[in-house]
């Protein structure tokens, strides 16, 4: 820090008043809300140059851990080819370039798939999309669709520019690179092209940014002859649309927090009425997975961990369901995906990820017989069924990778249960897993609930109060925290960090009870879990009491905001990035993007004077006290529409009134990307000067500024 600490940038209180249930608040911060006012600009600009400032020293170690990250990654490279009818699919990663190039090459019948080595060329090769070129002269670039038509002639994709995720629809001739398209404008996420191409369906979104309606339009005619396909008018729900793997099928899912409905139409016939596959009933969820002959359901009807069911093609009632796997205990089902000769479902188990196969059996009632799990043994890891469009493959492109394994695709041939390593993730410089640690720890909440870690960290490096530590979390709509490899995070274990994930209540790592159990009335045992896990950190001697600091995004940054009012004594520094931190106002306002639909999640303040004073007794803005807080930093994005820039600028305004911190040692900072949206900075390279400027603030708070020199331990287990 500098000798001379600058100023912070003061925010002008402008008394606003709200009442709800006979409860006044006066709110002096409620005008930093409008985008386009000058004065709120101004005031996040100024906010942006104080926090330069207050970080200026630490230009050389975020430069030092930007060069880490880059000169660990493979920029030129290529990712797994995908066979695809007569293609092979796959994108391609150019050092200097953002973002990625996707490409296609010819494909046949028995011949091996391209090289992997991404400096030999591919024949045939076919870019389908330059990510980089169509993001030319912007400062954001995102894609929201892109899918080739099952003819694979047609490429429909979908770009934002501003990050608030509303796209423009494109669609091109893959034969001669024509765009064919481009009238469509303002939709949500999802396209997906009617079996002859010559349609495309997408999502529009009301004045609350909610998907709610299906539109079809045919290629090359103007938007004003689109035809409504089907209008969703309850704000609980929201609209997803796909297809089904062998193109027969385009889907669409109807969901809110507890309650679901799938419709289908055939492809050939995009013309025709979506039938539904069985009415929604409240508290019941349910997906469908066409399999040639019959549907595949996932669905809780019976089981809060759900359960697997057949169905008739022609299904139009969950009285047609039919049993075809319990889930066991300790497991939860989320999906299921089928081809011709297996259906693979994906479970937790655990706490863990796993992948059961079930093996086709057309002598079955249910058309499936004896059952399998795929074997990949960690202690802590994470497994996911790849990309496999071809509904007659036999061998499965699987997904693997830990907190000390890189991301790995396998081959698995599902009649010899082999794996066959078809690539890992490239980390130069020498990379060696056995030269860091990763294991499951436990530890004890309030009420006795046992919460589990993930913690990563130098081989080792041994339990002796010393360390600096890191614990990241989220927390909510059953979302789970799952572990994952990140180059990036190399740069801290290498400062001697212990890396830890806290898999608290409201995520889904334990189970649907987990998630109950951490939202509505319950949700402030994802806070207490989360403090709890953190001090469980200092107290088994991982982390040093002062060196302890913490991350969060979006309603993570809840979490990271209500933790440091119960416990500010706990952490030395925190990240809320996107954070939800003024959740009570938010959620008081059916107007705003996401609120009604998230009632379900948190509850109605509105009509509920029970809710309104649980939540007031959380949300982090409306409990900030003074108290010696913890630096802080939150990030934010000016174009943000899931969790808006004012709820961070408001929450760091009133910590700075309450915190009795020294601000030059432990300041209070606000960082807006003024062309970003949710998920921050879009390139690659700005995604990793991003993370750079963020972990160089915790390190150096963490007291882990200066890089470890000394090699860390190898070859242990």
């Amino acid at each position: 820090m500098s000798t001379t600490t600058p100023e912070a940038p003061p925010a002008a209180r402008r008394e606003s008043t709200r009442e709800h249930h006979g409860d006044v608040v006066v709110d002096p911060y409620a005008w930093l809300s409008d985008k386009d006012d000058a004065q709120v600009r101004a005031h996040l600009e100024a906010e942006n140059a104080y926090a330069e400032a207050m970080t200026s020293s630490l230009e050389p170690l975020r430069e030092a851990i930007f060069e880490e990250i880059r000169s660990r990654t493979q920029e030129t490279d290529l990712s797994v080819p995908v066979a695809s009818g007569p293609w092979w699919y796959y994108s391609r990663s150019f050092e200097g370039s953002q973002y990625s190039v996707e490409c296609r090459a010819p494909r046949v019948e028995g011949q091996p798939r391209p090289s992997l080595d991404a400096r030999e060329p591919v024949p045939g090769e076919q870019v389908l999309l330059d990510g980089n070129a169509e993001a030319k002269g912007h400062d954001f670039f995102s894609l929201g669709a892109l899918t080739v038509s099952p003819d694979h002639r047609r490429l429909a994709y979908a770009v934002d520019t501003e990050g608030d995720e509303r796209f423009a629809l494109r669609v091109k001739d893959l034969q001669t690179g024509a765009v064919l398209d481009d009238a469509v404008s303002g939709i949500g996420y999802g396209v997906v092209f009617s079996l002859d191409g010559r349609f495309v369906f997408y999502l529009r979104v009301d004045e609350q940014w909610r998907p709610h309606q299906v539109w079809r339009h045919e290629v090359g005619t103007p938007t004003a002859q689109d035809v409504l396909v089907l209008q969703e008018d309850d704000e609980r729900f929201w609209m997803g649309l796909g297809s089904s793997r062998d193109d027969r099928w385009l889907m669409i899912g109807l969901g809110s927090k507890t309650t679901s409905e799938v419709h289908l139409l055939d492809a050939a016939d995009p013309l025709g009425q979506f039938h539904v596959v069985a009415p929604r009933r409240d508290g019941v969820e349910y997906d469908v997975e066409p399999a040639a002959d019959r549907l595949l359901i996932v669905h809780n009807a019976d089981s809060i961990d759900s359960d697997l069911a057949w169905a008739p093609l022609d299904a139009t009632s969950a009285d047609q369901w039919r049993p075809l796997m319990r889930s066991g205990e300790g497991e939860r089902f989320q999906g299921v995906e089928a081809f011709d000769d297996v259906a693979v479902l994906s479970l937790r188990r655990n706490g863990l990820t796993a992948l059961r196969v079930l093996d086709r059996d057309p002598s079955s009632e249910t058309g499936f017989g004896t059952w399998h799990d795929i074997e990949l043994d960690e202690p802590v890891h994470h497994v996911w069924l790849g990309d496999n469009p071809q509904p007659g493959t036999r061998t499965l492109q699987v997904g693997f990778e830990s907190l000390v394994t890189p991301k790995t695709v396998y081959d698995y041939d599902v009649r010899t249960r082999e794996l066959t390593l078809l690539k890992r993730q490239p980390v130069l410089g020498g990379y060696d897993p056995s030269a860091y640690e990763q294991r499951r720890e436990w530890a004890l909440a309030p009420d006795g609930t046992r919460v589990p870690i993930s913690v990563v960290h130098r081989a080792g490096a041994v339990p002796d109060g010393s360390h600096p530590g890191l614990v990241t979390a989220y927390g909510s709509y059953e979302l789970s925290s799952d572990p994952y490899f990140s180059v990036a995070r190399l740069s801290l274990l290498e400062r001697g960090f212990v890396y830890a994930i806290a898999h608290v209540r409201g995520g889904g790592e334990m189970g649907r009870a987990w998630y109950d159990e951490g939202k509505l009335g319950s949700k402030k045992n994802t806070f207490t879990d989360f403090v709890a896990c953190a001090q469980h950190l200092v107290d088994t001697g991982w982390v040093a009491p002062d060196r302890l600091v913490a991350e969060g995004g979006s309603a993570g940054g809840l979490l990271i905001g209500a933790a440091v009012n119960l416990a500010p004594e706990l952490f030395r520094a925190v990240h809320a990035a996107v954070p939800f931190v003024d959740a009570l106002t938010t959620i008081l306002d059916p107007s705003l993007p996401l609120t009604v639909v998230e009632w379900e999640e948190w509850g109605n303040p509105l009509h509920d004077p029970e809710v309104y004073a649980y939540m007031k007794s959380y949300s982090p803005y409306e409990n900030v006290r003074r108290a010696a807080y913890p630096a802080v930093l939150a990030t934010t994005s000016l174009n943000d529409t899931r969790v808006y820039f004012t709820e961070p600028a408001k929450w760091v305004a009133r910590l700075r009134e309450e915190t009795t911190s020294d601000p030059g040692e432990r300041p209070v900072l606000l960082r807006t990307e003024m062309s970003a949206g949710h998920g921050g900075k879009s390139g690659r390279y700005d995604s990793w000067r991003q993370v750079a400027w963020e972990w160089a603030f915790l390190a150096d708070q963490a007291g882990a500024r200066d890089r470890v020199v000394d090699a860390p331990a190898q070859n242990r287990a």
